[in-house]
This record gives structure tokens, C-alpha cells and sequence, in this order.
């Protein structure tokens, strides 16, 4: 990528840079170590928070450092160099989809009490929306919250939650009133306390993030922990899909772009028939379809972000983006583990020599599912077209 590519400026390059030089230094060495123990370190939280990483967006106020979204954007894209896409989930939860709801919606108080040591890296948080029965269908939330003095008790279940073990709160979707449909959802900011309990569920892939199973059983949430309007909640769901989807594609193209630079390098180093890979006509040709799907999805992706950040409601685009590069995400890393033959189908610290490509292609198996499924994208598309 040359410097300044719209939308970003040269100083956004230079944060890709510094970014990229903690990541390969401190984050990528253990990778392997972190997917073979099925889990990071909570210590990675304040390395980043020492790097300025954890607050990019968030004002100097809280601790941040008065950035923007496409501050957040580079760290998206960069994130793929871990090398493990479960810690760059675990990460990505924390600061994408956990915090930004505290950070437009909160009281003074509950940015204080969390958004601020979230940014230091002293608590973890987690977002709980999906449930056993229901996952897109948010309207179907059965998590209740029942009123009492001082505030809520809440019973339900939340499921397939990022960070769901190690977080300190989660900001939980409940139903607070007996409406139906998208009215009657609140958020509560639920601390780790008596009565929240996690199950740690097994993956294909990002097998470093501790995703789980959180249960709710007479959990006390006092009245200064609701955040946003009562009965309001609809309204956070929705305001932070947007993001949420572009990071996710953001993400994508920044998986697409290492695993593509890494497939092409084996491609020219390695040997048949006596030349290169690269030099027979199949593989080079495959390897220049590949490069312009990676450039493809960056170019739609980067549309939507410049969108987003000028203050449009890039509902359309960001769909688009989010359906378009998470298959394509797929199927690239399917093609570069074919380009990589019998290695390709190794774990990766058994060689050392190639990219860890059989644990891209697993880890880049859930983008077509989280975030919103393939055929919700299709669903909103059909909308918003009129179709």
C-alpha cells in the first residue's frame, strides 16, 4: 500500500507502522503458543493500552487518544499480522463491539467506572446480544430483567459471547418490559458477580479467544448500570452494527493482504518441476485473481469507511462490504492453502518456514456467520434495494 491511500493520511500511516512493529514484536511470536493453550494472556490488554491501542477513537478525556474511526481502522487491518485471528477477536471485542456503546450512550459515571479503566487495560468487557434461540433475531431476546428496589434482577443466558470467560462486564441485552417485537430491550452493564457463570465453548477456529456460554441466575444490576433509555435498547443494537460490520471487513482485508504476500513469496521460493511455482502459468495466474479479489474487497471496504466516517448512513455499503469480503476472505485462504500443497494442510509450527495457512482458512471460516450472517446481509440488501 502506497503512503496516504485514501481515505487515510500520512499520519494514519505512520500509526500502521508502529502498529505493525508491536504486533510482529510482541503479539505474532506467540501465536502458535496462545492457539495451542486455547487462550491469551489478559496481560496483552495492557500492553496495548502502554501503546495508545486500546483508546484510539476515544477522547484524551478518558484516557484515549483523540483519534478517529479510521484511527481504529488501521488497527483493524493490522491486527490480521497476529497471526491468530481468536486473539485479534478477543482484541476486536474489547474495542469494538464492548466499549462503544458505553462511550455514546453512557453516563458520566459509567464512563468512569468503565470506559476509562477499559482503556487502560484494566477490565475486559464483552458485549451479550445472541442467545441459544435467538441470534439475528434480536426481537426474540428472552434474557429478562425484572424490576426491583434499586434497580434489576436478571435471568436468561447469552451465547457464542467473545470474551465470555475473562470479561469483567458484559453489556448485556435484556428485555425489560412484556412487549414484543424490537420494543421493550434494554442494555444493563452486568459486572462479573455471584449468579454470572461462563462455559467455555470448543471452535473450528480463533481457538486462542475464549468464547462462551454466559448464564444469569438472580444476577442484582443496580439502577445506575442501565445504560441508555429504558425500554431503549433497540436503538444500541442497531447504532453499532455498522461498525461492527466494517471492522469485520476491515479485518478481512487485512487477513487477505498477509495471506496473499505470504502465499506468493512460498510461490517464488519454492521449487517444481524445476522453476518456481510462480513460474508455472496455473499458479500465477491464480495468484493474480487472488490479488485483485484482495484489492477488490479493499476498494469496497474502504468506500464504506470513507462513507461512515463522513457521517453518512452507509447501511447499503457497509452490507455490501461485510457480504462481499468475509466469503472472499474464505475462499482466498482455500486457494492459498492449495498453492501452499501438502504444507499447506500442516499446522503451522510444523512449518516453520510457510504461513500458518490451514489456521487462516479455519479462522476465516466464521466471518460469513458472525456480525450477521451471509444471508441477513442478503435480507438487509434486498431492502434497502427495494427488492
Amino acid at each position: 500500500m502506497s503512503i496516504s491511500t485514501p481515505p487515510f493520511s500520512e499520519e494514519h500511516e505512520q500509526l500502521r507502522q508502529s502498529a505493525r512493529g508491536f504486533i510482529e514484536r510482541e503479539l505474532a511470536p506467540h501465536a502458535q503458543q496462545w492457539e495451542d493453550e486455547r487462550w491469551f494472556p489478559d496481560a496483552v490488554f495492557p500492553k496495548l493500552a502502554a501503546q495508545g491501542l486500546l483508546g484510539l477513537k476515544y477522547p484524551e478525556s478518558y484516557g484515549g487518544q483523540g483519534g478517529d474511526y479510521l484511527h481504529e481502522a488501521v488497527l483493524c487491518e493490522e491486527m490480521a499480522r497476529i497471526g491468530s485471528g481468536g486473539t485479534a477477536a478477543g482484541i476486536g471485542a474489547h474495542i469494538n463491539i464492548a466499549t462503544p456503546p458505553i462511550w455514546k450512550f453512557g453516563t458520566e459515571d459509567q464512563k468512569q467506572r468503565y470506559l476509562v479503566p477499559a482503556i487502560r487495560g484494566e477490565l475486559i468487557g464483552a458485549l451479550g446480544i445472541t442467545e441459544p434461540g435467538a441470534g439475528s433475531d434480536v426481537a426474540a431476546l428472552s434474557t429478562r430483567a425484572e424490576r426491583v428496589d434499586g434497580g434489576w434482577v436478571v435471568n436468561g443466558e447469552k451465547t457464542y459471547i467473545t470474551n465470555g470467560e475473562r470479561a469483567h462486564f458484559i453489556v448485556t441485552a435484556v428485555k425489560t418490559s412484556a412487549e414484543g417485537g424490537h420494543h421493550g430491550i434494554s442494555f444493563l452493564i452486568v459486572d462479573r458477580c455471584d449468579g454470572v457463570s461462563s462455559s467455555k465453548l470448543d471452535k473450528l477456529g480463533w481457538h486462542a479467544s475464549d468464547t462462551a456460554t454466559i448464564s444469569f441466575q438472580d444476577v442484582f444490576v443496580a439502577e445506575e448500570n442501565l445504560l441508555g433509555e429504558l425500554d431503549g435498547g433497540f436503538k444500541l443494537i442497531m447504532a453499532n452494527f455498522q461498525w461492527e460490520r466494517l471492522a469485520m471487513a476491515l479485518g478481512a482485508v487485512g487477513a487477505m493482504t498477509v495471506a496473499w504476500e505470504r502465499t506468493a513469496e512460498f510461490a517464488r521460493q519454492r521449487n517444481a518441476f524445476g522453476r518456481p511455482l510462480s513460474g508455472h502459468q496455473a499458479i500465477r495466474h491464480k495468484l493474480a485473481d487472488l490479488a485483485t479479489s484482495v484489492y477488490t474487497c479493499r476498494c469496497v471496504t474502504y468506500d464504506a469507511l470513507r462513507r461512515f466516517v463522513a457521517g453518512e448512513d452507509p447501511l447499503r455499503e457497509v452490507t455490501m462490504a461485510k457480504l462481499l469480503t468475509q466469503r472472499a476472505c474464505f475462499e482466498l485462504m482455500d486457494d492459498c492453502l492449495q498453492i501452499h500443497g501438502g504444507a499447506g494442510y500442516m499446522r503451522g509450527d510444523s512449518s516453520p518456514q510457510t504461513h500458518p495457512i490451514e489456521r487462516a482458512a479455519r479462522d476465516a471460516r466464521l466471518g460469513p456467520i458472525g456480525g450477521g450472517s451471509d444471508e441477513i446481509m442478503r435480507e438487509i440488501l434486498g431492502r434497502v434495494l427495494g427488492l
